[in-house]
């Protein structure tokens, strides 16, 4: 197996089904989390399997210390365990635990709506019924949520919730929804 990064499009992918999406304008360290959360989220590291900071690094093609900051960020998530003398290691995630995650999202999304709504001018409400119009026909046309979530249909409706939401209220829902 090579372990050597190939280019494809500005994105860079590990013949091993990493992907490094390197964005200039993030530190290399949260570039590493980035990977790492997304690897574990999609099931690319199984539910207990070691992390093991040479071989992440060697594979990332990184030196140790962004992998181990990414880690414990990791670990704050709930995403990895450190077990004492061995290392860290993937989280057994439970069905009732993701419940719980996603019963608090949705709290937090609701949210942020309402405030949202609450400071929305005239000009922010045309926009946000545009992007609904506009996410409802990709969903009637055929293409599922998923198609029109990465047609950006959803996110440019959150970008338009979140101007109408101050920095402050959005710093507080952001690290709510970080830990939990």
């Amino acid at each position: 197996m090579e372990d050597t990064l190939e280019k494809a499009g500005g994105e860079e992918t590990m013949s091993d089904k990493l992907k490094v999406n390197m964005n200039e304008y993030l530190p290399l360290r949260d570039v590493v989390f980035n990977t790492l959360r997304q690897a574990i989220i999609t099931g690319e590291f199984a539910p207990g399997e070691r992390l093991m900071e040479i071989a992440l690094a060697n594979r990332l093609g990184v030196s140790r210390t962004p992998v181990r900051e990414a880690i414990r960020k990791l670990e704050l998530e709930g995403l990895v365990v450190m077990i004492p003398r061995k290392g860290a290691e993937v989280a057994r995630i439970t069905e009732k635990d993701l419940r719980d995650v996603l019963e608090v999202r949705c709290s937090l999304e609701e949210l942020a709506a309402e405030l949202a709504a609450e400071r929305m001018d005239e000009e922010g409400q045309e926009k946000l019924d545009q992007a609904l119009v506009e996410f409802e026909s990709a969903i009637e046309s055929g293409d599922n949520a998923a198609n029109a979530i990465r047609a950006g249909k959803k996110e440019e409706a959150r970008k338009i919730m979140k101007k109408h939401i101050t920095n402050q209220e959005m710093t507080v829902i952001r690290n709510i929804k970080e830990e939990y």
